[in-house]
């Protein structure tokens, strides 16, 4: 693993936060290691460079979305397809970004800290969504297209190295 440098990112773009992640994940990830450890570096790293509320993955397990490795605080453990953000996500497999959590219908409430929200599905290899990405933030409407192309892009990169 090489040694992440940077420690400070308030003053970069969101471009270039999303271009220093880019290449810093791939070189924090351990095949030594379990699958588990090396996404609590890449998430840990995502909630340092973003200063986001939350960062984690749900995986799909007996019908159900199963909390995974996650940085932040305690969160709910299992989700019912269609129900919640992350739950929707699943069942219409596709991003969903949510500026105002509150104002979601069927909101899961695992954190009052959480204004706003993006999941994203990750897929196999038969298009099958195995699991979800799921991102909050304390801050209202802090998500867009750029958040949603550059996590979309990881998730992609990620599924790779799951199958």
């Amino acid at each position: 693993m090489s040694a992440i440098i940077q420690s400070d990112f308030n003053h970069l773009s969101k471009g270039d936060k999303y271009d220093y992640f880019h290449q810093a994940w791939p070189s924090i990830w351990d095949s030594a290691i379990s699958v588990e450890s090396n996404l609590c570096n890449c998430y840990s790293l995502l909630r340092q460079i973003f200063n986001w509320w939350w960062v984690g993955n749900y995986w799909v397990k007996n019908n159900t979305l199963t909390l995974g490795v996650f940085q932040g605080d305690p969160a709910c453990t299992l989700i019912e397809f269609g129900h919640g953000v992350c739950g929707k996500c699943w069942k219409d497999a596709t991003t969903l970004i949510v500026p105002n959590v509150h104002e979601f219908p069927g909101h899961i409430a695992c954190s009052a800290y959480s204004n706003s929200e993006i999941v994203i599905p990750i897929f196999n290899a038969n298009s099958e969504v195995i699991g979800v990405l799921d991102i909050d933030s304390k801050e209202f409407n802090n998500f867009d297209p750029i958040d949603r192309m550059q996590l979309e892009f990881f998730c992609t990169k990620l599924a790779a190295l799951l199958q």
